[in-house]
Protein backbone atom coordinates (compact mmCIF):
# COMPACT_ATOMS: atom_id res chain seq x y z
CA UNK A 1 0.00 0.00 0.00
CA UNK A 2 2.72 2.42 1.00
CA UNK A 3 5.17 2.33 -1.41
CA UNK A 4 7.99 4.88 -1.65
CA UNK A 5 7.42 7.35 -4.01
CA UNK A 6 8.21 11.16 -3.41
CA UNK A 7 4.49 11.60 -3.79
CA UNK A 8 4.12 10.13 -0.83
CA UNK A 9 7.48 11.36 1.02
CA UNK A 10 6.22 14.92 0.69
CA UNK A 11 3.03 14.42 1.80
CA UNK A 12 4.31 12.64 4.95
CA UNK A 13 6.73 15.71 5.59
CA UNK A 14 3.44 18.40 5.33
CA UNK A 15 1.41 15.86 7.93
CA UNK A 16 4.46 15.69 10.28
CA UNK A 17 5.20 20.02 9.74
CA UNK A 18 1.88 20.67 10.95
CA UNK A 19 1.87 18.70 13.58
CA UNK A 20 5.76 19.73 14.87
CA UNK A 21 3.45 23.39 14.49
CA UNK A 22 0.78 22.05 17.33
CA UNK A 23 3.40 20.78 19.71
CA UNK A 24 4.88 24.49 19.36
CA UNK A 25 1.62 26.64 20.05
CA UNK A 26 1.30 24.23 22.95
CA UNK A 27 4.01 25.50 25.15
CA UNK A 28 1.97 29.23 23.93
CA UNK A 29 -0.83 27.91 25.23
CA UNK A 30 -1.71 29.28 28.97
CA UNK A 31 -5.49 29.59 29.18
CA UNK A 32 -8.90 29.68 27.69
CA UNK A 33 -8.31 32.86 25.97
CA UNK A 34 -4.88 31.23 24.37
CA UNK A 35 -6.55 28.27 23.53
CA UNK A 36 -10.10 30.02 21.60
CA UNK A 37 -9.20 33.12 20.10
CA UNK A 38 -4.55 32.70 21.09
CA UNK A 39 -4.99 35.62 23.61
CA UNK A 40 -6.07 38.04 20.90
CA UNK A 41 -2.42 38.94 19.20
CA UNK A 42 -2.23 37.59 16.13
CA UNK A 43 -0.73 40.31 13.43
CA UNK A 44 -2.40 41.40 9.85
CA UNK A 45 -0.77 38.60 8.20
CA UNK A 46 -1.57 35.98 9.83
CA UNK A 47 -5.38 37.24 10.43
CA UNK A 48 -5.84 37.59 6.47
CA UNK A 49 -4.14 34.06 5.71
CA UNK A 50 -6.29 32.56 8.79
CA UNK A 51 -9.07 33.99 7.47
CA UNK A 52 -8.73 33.02 3.73
CA UNK A 53 -7.26 29.40 4.61
CA UNK A 54 -10.28 28.71 7.39
CA UNK A 55 -13.05 29.97 5.10
CA UNK A 56 -11.61 28.05 2.10
CA UNK A 57 -12.13 24.94 2.68
CA UNK A 58 -11.86 21.48 0.38
CA UNK A 59 -14.78 22.88 -1.68
CA UNK A 60 -11.77 25.18 -3.11
CA UNK A 61 -9.41 22.90 -4.49
CA UNK A 62 -12.39 19.94 -5.15
CA UNK A 63 -15.38 21.13 -5.08
CA UNK A 64 -15.84 24.35 -7.29
CA UNK A 65 -13.06 22.92 -9.92
CA UNK A 66 -15.64 19.85 -10.20
CA UNK A 67 -18.63 21.88 -10.66
CA UNK A 68 -16.61 23.97 -13.33
CA UNK A 69 -15.42 21.27 -15.01
CA UNK A 70 -19.28 19.84 -15.09
CA UNK A 71 -21.02 22.49 -15.61
CA UNK A 72 -18.61 25.29 -17.35
CA UNK A 73 -18.02 28.95 -16.04
CA UNK A 74 -21.51 29.54 -14.95
CA UNK A 75 -20.62 28.06 -11.67
CA UNK A 76 -18.43 31.25 -11.26
CA UNK A 77 -20.79 33.22 -9.60
CA UNK A 78 -20.49 30.93 -6.42
CA UNK A 79 -16.96 32.77 -6.68
CA UNK A 80 -18.03 36.60 -7.27
CA UNK A 81 -20.72 36.28 -4.77
CA UNK A 82 -18.18 35.29 -2.27
CA UNK A 83 -15.74 37.71 -3.46
CA UNK A 84 -18.22 40.65 -2.84
CA UNK A 85 -19.53 39.25 0.50
CA UNK A 86 -16.40 38.45 1.96
CA UNK A 87 -15.32 42.22 0.97
CA UNK A 88 -17.89 43.53 2.65
CA UNK A 89 -17.75 41.23 5.30
CA UNK A 90 -13.98 42.67 6.69
CA UNK A 91 -15.49 46.33 5.60
CA UNK A 92 -18.14 46.30 7.85
CA UNK A 93 -17.92 43.59 10.47
CA UNK A 94 -14.06 42.70 11.10
CA UNK A 95 -13.12 46.00 12.75
CA UNK A 96 -16.50 46.29 14.88
CA UNK A 97 -16.81 43.24 15.71
CA UNK A 98 -13.44 43.44 17.57
CA UNK A 99 -14.17 45.89 19.47
CA UNK A 100 -17.78 44.91 20.29
CA UNK A 101 -16.85 41.53 21.48
CA UNK A 102 -13.78 43.53 23.82
CA UNK A 103 -16.21 45.79 25.77
CA UNK A 104 -19.03 43.59 26.22
CA UNK A 105 -17.08 41.61 28.96
CA UNK A 106 -14.50 40.36 26.61
CA UNK A 107 -16.15 37.96 24.60
CA UNK A 108 -14.34 34.66 23.44
CA UNK A 109 -17.12 33.03 21.64
CA UNK A 110 -20.67 34.27 19.34
CA UNK A 111 -22.87 33.03 22.28
CA UNK A 112 -21.12 34.79 24.92
CA UNK A 113 -20.79 37.54 22.46
CA UNK A 114 -24.69 37.82 21.50
CA UNK A 115 -25.60 36.76 25.08
CA UNK A 116 -23.19 39.97 26.47
CA UNK A 117 -24.62 42.39 23.63
CA UNK A 118 -28.20 41.78 24.63
CA UNK A 119 -27.46 41.68 28.25
CA UNK A 120 -30.48 38.90 28.88
CA UNK A 121 -30.90 37.84 32.29
CA UNK A 122 -30.96 34.37 31.20
CA UNK A 123 -28.84 32.11 29.76
CA UNK A 124 -31.50 31.25 26.43
CA UNK A 125 -29.60 32.62 24.04
CA UNK A 126 -26.38 31.46 25.10
CA UNK A 127 -27.47 28.11 24.82
CA UNK A 128 -29.50 28.64 21.70
CA UNK A 129 -26.75 29.44 19.71
CA UNK A 130 -24.27 27.32 20.65
CA UNK A 131 -26.39 24.76 19.79
CA UNK A 132 -26.68 25.70 16.08
CA UNK A 133 -23.12 26.22 16.22
CA UNK A 134 -22.72 22.52 17.30
CA UNK A 135 -25.42 21.31 14.72
CA UNK A 136 -24.58 23.02 11.53
CA UNK A 137 -20.49 22.78 12.23
CA UNK A 138 -20.82 19.09 13.04
CA UNK A 139 -22.21 18.81 9.24
CA UNK A 140 -19.63 21.50 8.09
CA UNK A 141 -16.90 19.42 9.75
CA UNK A 142 -17.83 16.02 7.71
CA UNK A 143 -17.74 17.67 4.70
CA UNK A 144 -13.63 18.26 5.31
CA UNK A 145 -13.17 15.02 6.86
CA UNK A 146 -15.18 13.55 3.17
CA UNK A 147 -12.50 15.92 1.33
CA UNK A 148 -9.72 14.58 3.08
CA UNK A 149 -10.75 10.69 3.38
CA UNK A 150 -11.08 11.12 -0.77
CA UNK A 151 -7.84 12.66 -1.44
CA UNK A 152 -6.15 9.78 0.77
CA UNK A 153 -8.36 7.51 -1.17
CA UNK A 154 -6.89 8.37 -4.24
CA UNK A 155 -3.34 8.34 -3.52
CA UNK A 156 -2.65 5.45 -1.42
CA UNK A 157 -5.37 4.09 -3.00
CA UNK A 158 -7.13 2.19 0.38
CA UNK A 159 -10.99 1.65 1.21
CA UNK A 160 -12.57 4.79 1.82
CA UNK A 161 -13.16 3.76 5.27
CA UNK A 162 -9.70 3.72 5.68
CA UNK A 163 -8.62 6.82 4.32
CA UNK A 164 -11.70 8.53 6.18
CA UNK A 165 -9.13 7.87 9.34
CA UNK A 166 -6.17 9.20 7.91
CA UNK A 167 -7.50 12.14 6.41
CA UNK A 168 -9.00 13.37 9.82
CA UNK A 169 -6.21 12.14 12.45
CA UNK A 170 -3.94 14.79 11.63
CA UNK A 171 -6.15 18.11 11.45
CA UNK A 172 -7.48 16.45 14.56
CA UNK A 173 -4.12 16.02 16.54
CA UNK A 174 -2.80 19.54 15.95
CA UNK A 175 -5.87 21.51 17.06
CA UNK A 176 -6.38 19.16 20.27
CA UNK A 177 -2.56 19.48 21.05
CA UNK A 178 -2.06 23.56 19.97
CA UNK A 179 -5.79 25.06 19.67
CA UNK A 180 -5.97 28.48 18.47
CA UNK A 181 -2.41 29.17 17.96
CA UNK A 182 -1.75 26.34 16.56
CA UNK A 183 -4.61 26.46 13.78
CA UNK A 184 -3.71 30.14 12.80
CA UNK A 185 -0.12 29.15 12.11
CA UNK A 186 -1.36 26.23 10.14
CA UNK A 187 -3.55 28.22 8.35
CA UNK A 188 -0.91 30.77 7.23
CA UNK A 189 1.61 27.93 5.33
CA UNK A 190 -1.71 26.33 4.17
CA UNK A 191 -2.85 29.20 2.51
CA UNK A 192 0.22 30.20 0.69
CA UNK A 193 0.69 26.36 -0.53
CA UNK A 194 -3.47 26.64 -1.83
CA UNK A 195 -2.42 30.22 -3.23
CA UNK A 196 0.95 28.29 -5.07
CA UNK A 197 -1.23 25.33 -6.44
CA UNK A 198 -4.05 26.95 -7.83
CA UNK A 199 -1.95 29.72 -9.84
CA UNK A 200 0.65 27.01 -11.24
CA UNK A 201 -2.11 24.04 -12.12
CA UNK A 202 -4.27 26.03 -14.71
CA UNK A 203 -0.85 27.43 -16.35
CA UNK A 204 0.66 24.18 -17.02
CA UNK A 205 -2.60 22.23 -18.00
CA UNK A 206 -2.54 25.48 -20.53
CA UNK A 207 1.23 24.87 -21.30
CA UNK A 208 0.46 21.11 -22.18
CA UNK A 209 -1.49 22.48 -25.28
CA UNK A 210 0.59 23.58 -28.62
CA UNK A 211 -0.99 27.47 -28.16
CA UNK A 212 -4.04 28.57 -27.77
CA UNK A 213 -5.53 27.99 -30.72
CA UNK A 214 -5.20 24.42 -30.23
CA UNK A 215 -7.00 25.00 -26.44
CA UNK A 216 -9.47 26.63 -28.04
CA UNK A 217 -10.63 24.05 -31.03
CA UNK A 218 -10.17 21.48 -28.22
CA UNK A 219 -12.66 23.01 -26.04
CA UNK A 220 -15.59 23.87 -28.97
CA UNK A 221 -14.63 20.33 -29.81
CA UNK A 222 -15.72 19.50 -25.77
CA UNK A 223 -18.49 21.88 -26.34
CA UNK A 224 -19.72 20.70 -29.63
CA UNK A 225 -19.88 16.69 -27.77
CA UNK A 226 -22.35 17.51 -25.17
CA UNK A 227 -23.98 20.11 -26.66
CA UNK A 228 -23.07 22.91 -24.45
CA UNK A 229 -21.95 26.73 -23.97
CA UNK A 230 -19.25 25.89 -20.92
CA UNK A 231 -17.67 29.80 -21.41
CA UNK A 232 -21.21 31.61 -20.81
CA UNK A 233 -22.02 32.82 -17.74
CA UNK A 234 -25.62 32.57 -18.57
CA UNK A 235 -25.97 28.88 -19.80
CA UNK A 236 -29.31 27.61 -18.89
CA UNK A 237 -29.80 29.45 -16.18
CA UNK A 238 -32.57 31.71 -14.60
CA UNK A 239 -32.55 35.07 -12.46
CA UNK A 240 -33.34 33.00 -9.49
CA UNK A 241 -30.79 30.51 -9.93
CA UNK A 242 -28.01 33.06 -10.73
CA UNK A 243 -29.30 34.49 -7.39
CA UNK A 244 -29.13 31.60 -5.93
CA UNK A 245 -25.55 30.96 -6.50
CA UNK A 246 -24.27 34.54 -5.96
CA UNK A 247 -26.09 34.96 -2.81
CA UNK A 248 -23.21 32.56 -0.98
CA UNK A 249 -21.80 35.88 -0.19
CA UNK A 250 -24.28 36.83 2.38
CA UNK A 251 -23.00 33.48 4.72
CA UNK A 252 -20.19 35.68 5.43
CA UNK A 253 -21.86 37.18 7.94
CA UNK A 254 -22.55 34.82 9.92
CA UNK A 255 -19.74 32.01 9.51
CA UNK A 256 -18.01 31.83 13.48
CA UNK A 257 -14.69 30.23 12.12
CA UNK A 258 -14.47 33.57 10.03
CA UNK A 259 -15.89 36.06 12.60
CA UNK A 260 -13.48 34.20 15.57
CA UNK A 261 -10.67 35.60 13.17
CA UNK A 262 -11.85 39.14 13.42
CA UNK A 263 -12.33 38.58 17.00
CA UNK A 264 -8.62 37.28 17.32
CA UNK A 265 -7.08 40.29 15.88
CA UNK A 266 -4.54 42.53 17.95
CA UNK A 267 -5.94 45.73 16.63
CA UNK A 268 -9.01 47.40 14.10
CA UNK A 269 -6.07 48.91 12.31
CA UNK A 270 -4.07 45.56 11.76
CA UNK A 271 -7.87 44.28 10.11
CA UNK A 272 -7.79 46.97 7.98
CA UNK A 273 -4.45 46.04 6.39
CA UNK A 274 -5.52 42.23 6.72
CA UNK A 275 -8.53 43.19 4.49
CA UNK A 276 -6.27 44.04 1.83
CA UNK A 277 -4.02 40.60 2.09
CA UNK A 278 -6.88 38.31 2.35
CA UNK A 279 -8.85 39.77 -1.00
CA UNK A 280 -5.81 39.75 -3.02
CA UNK A 281 -5.16 35.85 -1.60
CA UNK A 282 -8.72 35.02 -2.32
CA UNK A 283 -9.56 36.60 -6.00
CA UNK A 284 -6.33 34.71 -6.93
CA UNK A 285 -7.42 31.56 -5.37
CA UNK A 286 -10.71 31.39 -6.81
CA UNK A 287 -9.60 32.38 -9.94
CA UNK A 288 -7.41 29.46 -9.78
CA UNK A 289 -9.93 27.02 -9.41
CA UNK A 290 -12.51 28.07 -11.73
CA UNK A 291 -9.33 27.87 -14.10
CA UNK A 292 -8.21 24.48 -13.00
CA UNK A 293 -12.32 23.58 -13.77
CA UNK A 294 -12.31 25.05 -17.46
CA UNK A 295 -8.87 24.25 -18.52
CA UNK A 296 -9.29 20.50 -17.70
CA UNK A 297 -12.93 20.19 -20.17
CA UNK A 298 -10.32 20.37 -23.30
CA UNK A 299 -7.72 18.86 -21.27
CA UNK A 300 -9.31 15.42 -20.41
CA UNK A 301 -11.35 15.62 -23.63
CA UNK A 302 -8.47 15.43 -25.91
CA UNK A 303 -6.80 12.74 -23.81
CA UNK A 304 -9.71 10.18 -22.88
CA UNK A 305 -8.07 7.47 -21.86
CA UNK A 306 -7.03 9.47 -18.74
CA UNK A 307 -10.54 10.65 -18.00
CA UNK A 308 -12.40 7.80 -16.56
CA UNK A 309 -11.69 9.06 -12.77
CA UNK A 310 -12.77 12.72 -13.57
CA UNK A 311 -15.61 12.03 -15.39
CA UNK A 312 -16.91 9.60 -12.30
CA UNK A 313 -15.74 11.37 -9.97
CA UNK A 314 -15.49 15.19 -11.21
CA UNK A 315 -14.12 16.62 -7.55
CA UNK A 316 -11.37 14.39 -8.06
CA UNK A 317 -10.50 16.72 -11.12
CA UNK A 318 -7.12 18.79 -9.30
CA UNK A 319 -6.15 15.91 -8.13
CA UNK A 320 -5.56 14.09 -11.15
CA UNK A 321 -4.52 17.22 -12.71
CA UNK A 322 -1.42 17.51 -10.04
CA UNK A 323 -0.99 13.79 -10.42
CA UNK A 324 -0.81 13.91 -14.29
CA UNK A 325 1.31 16.87 -14.98
CA UNK A 326 3.67 17.35 -12.66
CA UNK A 327 6.62 15.64 -11.07
CA UNK A 328 6.58 13.41 -8.63
CA UNK A 329 7.74 15.75 -5.57
CA UNK A 330 6.00 18.79 -6.76
CA UNK A 331 3.03 16.53 -7.18
CA UNK A 332 2.77 15.88 -3.72
CA UNK A 333 3.85 19.68 -2.66
CA UNK A 334 0.54 20.24 -4.91
CA UNK A 335 -1.58 17.91 -3.28
CA UNK A 336 -0.62 18.50 0.20
CA UNK A 337 -2.31 22.30 -0.98
CA UNK A 338 -5.91 20.04 -0.81
CA UNK A 339 -5.02 18.54 2.36
CA UNK A 340 -3.78 22.26 3.58
CA UNK A 341 -6.94 23.53 2.61
CA UNK A 342 -9.14 20.78 3.98
CA UNK A 343 -7.17 20.41 7.46
CA UNK A 344 -7.29 24.68 8.08
CA UNK A 345 -10.96 24.87 8.07
CA UNK A 346 -11.72 21.66 9.56
CA UNK A 347 -9.36 22.54 12.54
CA UNK A 348 -10.82 26.04 12.62
CA UNK A 349 -14.20 24.61 13.03
CA UNK A 350 -13.43 22.07 15.35
CA UNK A 351 -11.66 24.65 17.54
CA UNK A 352 -14.92 26.55 17.67
CA UNK A 353 -17.11 23.73 18.13
CA UNK A 354 -15.38 22.87 21.08
CA UNK A 355 -14.85 26.28 22.35
CA UNK A 356 -18.48 26.76 22.47
CA UNK A 357 -19.20 23.44 24.34
CA UNK A 358 -16.37 24.70 26.67
CA UNK A 359 -17.08 28.70 26.92
CA UNK A 360 -21.03 28.12 26.14
CA UNK A 361 -22.22 24.55 28.00
CA UNK A 362 -19.59 23.70 30.34
CA UNK A 363 -18.53 26.78 32.13
CA UNK A 364 -22.01 28.65 31.17
CA UNK A 365 -24.33 25.97 33.07
CA UNK A 366 -22.20 23.06 34.68
CA UNK A 367 -18.85 24.55 35.91
CA UNK A 368 -18.69 28.11 36.29
CA UNK A 369 -15.69 28.04 38.51
CA UNK A 370 -13.49 25.77 36.58
CA UNK A 371 -10.08 26.92 36.61
CA UNK A 372 -8.35 27.34 33.43
CA UNK A 373 -6.05 24.59 32.96
CA UNK A 374 -9.49 22.51 33.42
CA UNK A 375 -11.45 24.32 30.65
CA UNK A 376 -8.95 23.92 28.11
CA UNK A 377 -8.36 19.78 28.40
CA UNK A 378 -12.15 20.46 28.06
CA UNK A 379 -12.03 21.96 24.98
CA UNK A 380 -9.14 19.32 23.82
CA UNK A 381 -11.78 16.50 25.17
CA UNK A 382 -14.75 18.56 22.92
CA UNK A 383 -11.93 18.34 19.37
CA UNK A 384 -11.89 14.61 19.30
CA UNK A 385 -15.63 13.94 20.70
CA UNK A 386 -16.55 16.35 17.59
CA UNK A 387 -13.90 15.24 15.46
CA UNK A 388 -15.47 11.82 15.94
CA UNK A 389 -19.54 12.65 14.76
CA UNK A 390 -17.79 14.30 11.95
CA UNK A 391 -16.32 10.73 11.07
CA UNK A 392 -19.56 9.29 11.56
CA UNK A 393 -21.75 11.37 8.99
CA UNK A 394 -19.20 11.48 6.95
CA UNK A 395 -19.18 7.51 6.61
CA UNK A 396 -21.34 7.63 3.13
CA UNK A 397 -18.78 7.46 0.32
CA UNK A 398 -21.03 8.81 -2.24
CA UNK A 399 -21.67 12.28 0.24
CA UNK A 400 -20.30 15.89 -2.46
CA UNK A 401 -18.16 18.14 -0.61
CA UNK A 402 -20.08 21.18 -2.04
CA UNK A 403 -23.43 19.93 -1.36
CA UNK A 404 -22.36 19.58 2.72
CA UNK A 405 -20.45 22.46 2.73
CA UNK A 406 -23.58 24.47 0.92
CA UNK A 407 -26.26 23.57 3.48
CA UNK A 408 -23.76 24.33 6.68
CA UNK A 409 -23.28 27.80 5.18
CA UNK A 410 -26.65 28.51 4.79
CA UNK A 411 -27.43 27.21 8.14
CA UNK A 412 -24.79 29.95 9.53
CA UNK A 413 -25.68 32.81 6.92
CA UNK A 414 -29.48 32.38 7.99
CA UNK A 415 -29.13 31.90 11.88
CA UNK A 416 -26.30 34.30 12.57
CA UNK A 417 -25.33 36.55 9.80
CA UNK A 418 -28.58 38.70 10.33
CA UNK A 419 -28.05 38.88 13.86
CA UNK A 420 -24.21 39.48 13.50
CA UNK A 421 -25.22 42.47 11.63
CA UNK A 422 -28.41 43.98 13.13
CA UNK A 423 -25.94 43.55 16.57
CA UNK A 424 -23.16 45.69 15.89
CA UNK A 425 -25.52 48.87 13.31
CA UNK A 426 -29.01 48.38 15.29
CA UNK A 427 -29.41 49.97 18.80
CA UNK A 428 -32.99 49.36 18.95
CA UNK A 429 -32.14 45.07 18.56
CA UNK A 430 -33.20 43.29 21.62
CA UNK A 431 -32.71 39.71 22.85
CA UNK A 432 -36.24 38.24 21.74
CA UNK A 433 -35.24 39.66 18.24
CA UNK A 434 -31.78 38.12 18.17
CA UNK A 435 -33.60 34.92 19.42
CA UNK A 436 -36.26 34.80 16.83
CA UNK A 437 -33.62 35.55 13.85
CA UNK A 438 -31.71 32.85 15.01
CA UNK A 439 -34.44 30.49 15.39
CA UNK A 440 -36.40 31.22 12.18
CA UNK A 441 -32.49 31.57 9.86
CA UNK A 442 -32.14 27.97 11.49
CA UNK A 443 -35.77 26.61 10.66
CA UNK A 444 -35.82 27.95 7.32
CA UNK A 445 -32.55 26.63 6.36
CA UNK A 446 -33.96 22.70 6.97
CA UNK A 447 -37.72 22.99 6.12
CA UNK A 448 -37.11 25.36 2.65
CA UNK A 449 -36.85 21.97 0.77
CA UNK A 450 -39.52 19.58 2.71
CA UNK A 451 -42.58 22.61 2.25
CA UNK A 452 -41.87 24.06 -0.42
CA UNK A 453 -42.97 22.00 -3.64
CA UNK A 454 -40.30 20.34 -5.74
CA UNK A 455 -41.80 21.05 -9.20
CA UNK A 456 -41.57 25.14 -8.15
CA UNK A 457 -38.37 27.30 -9.43
CA UNK A 458 -38.59 28.31 -5.96
CA UNK A 459 -37.55 24.63 -4.74
CA UNK A 460 -34.46 25.53 -6.35
CA UNK A 461 -33.14 28.53 -4.50
CA UNK A 462 -30.63 28.57 -2.49
CA UNK A 463 -31.62 27.82 1.38
CA UNK A 464 -30.02 30.77 2.70
CA UNK A 465 -31.83 33.32 0.57
CA UNK A 466 -35.38 32.84 2.26
CA UNK A 467 -33.37 31.77 5.72
CA UNK A 468 -31.70 35.36 5.21
CA UNK A 469 -34.66 37.45 4.68
CA UNK A 470 -37.22 35.59 6.75
CA UNK A 471 -34.57 36.20 9.84
CA UNK A 472 -34.19 40.12 9.20
CA UNK A 473 -37.56 40.31 9.12
CA UNK A 474 -38.32 38.54 12.00
CA UNK A 475 -35.36 40.39 13.95
CA UNK A 476 -36.94 43.67 13.09
CA UNK A 477 -40.66 42.73 14.06
CA UNK A 478 -40.11 40.89 17.29
CA UNK A 479 -37.36 44.08 18.28
CA UNK A 480 -39.87 46.35 18.03
CA UNK A 481 -42.31 44.61 19.57
CA UNK A 482 -40.54 43.92 22.42
CA UNK A 483 -39.08 46.35 25.37
CA UNK A 484 -36.41 48.99 24.03
CA UNK A 485 -33.06 47.35 25.31
CA UNK A 486 -32.04 48.83 28.98
CA UNK A 487 -30.12 52.19 29.18
CA UNK A 488 -26.56 50.13 30.20
CA UNK A 489 -26.99 48.18 26.81
CA UNK A 490 -27.95 51.55 24.65
CA UNK A 491 -24.70 53.35 26.79
CA UNK A 492 -22.29 50.44 25.92
CA UNK A 493 -23.34 50.19 22.07
CA UNK A 494 -22.58 54.03 21.69
CA UNK A 495 -18.92 53.48 23.44
CA UNK A 496 -18.36 50.74 21.47
CA UNK A 497 -19.07 52.43 17.85
CA UNK A 498 -17.10 55.25 19.16
CA UNK A 499 -14.23 53.20 20.18
CA UNK A 500 -14.53 51.44 16.61
CA UNK A 501 -14.45 54.80 14.69
CA UNK A 502 -11.15 55.56 17.16
CA UNK A 503 -9.36 53.26 16.51
CA UNK A 504 -9.43 53.37 12.87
Amino acid sequence: MFGFDPTLITFTIYIFGMLLIGVLAYYYTNNLSDYILGGRRLGSFVTAMSAGASDMSGWLLMGLPGAVYLSGLVEGWIAIGLTIGAYFNWLLVAGRLRVYTELNNNALTLPEYFHNRFGSSHKLLKLVSATIILVFFTIYCASGVVAGAKLFQNIFSVEYSTALWYGAAATIAYTFIGGFLAVSWTDTIQATLMIFALILTPVFVLLSFADTAQFSAVLEQAEAAVNKDFTDLFTSTTPLGLLSLAAWGLGYFGQPHILARFMAADSVKSLIKARRISMGWMVLCLGGAIGIGLFAIPYFFANPAIAGTVNNEPEQVFIELAKLLFNPWIAGILLSAILAAVMSTLSAQLLISSSSITEDFYKGFIRPNASEKELVWIGRIMVLVIAALAIWIAQDENSKVLKLVEFAWAGFGSAFGPVVLFSLFWKRMTSSGAMAGMLVGAVTVFAWKEVVPADTDWFKVYEMIPGFAFASLAIIVISLLSNKPEQDILNTFDKAEKAYKEAK
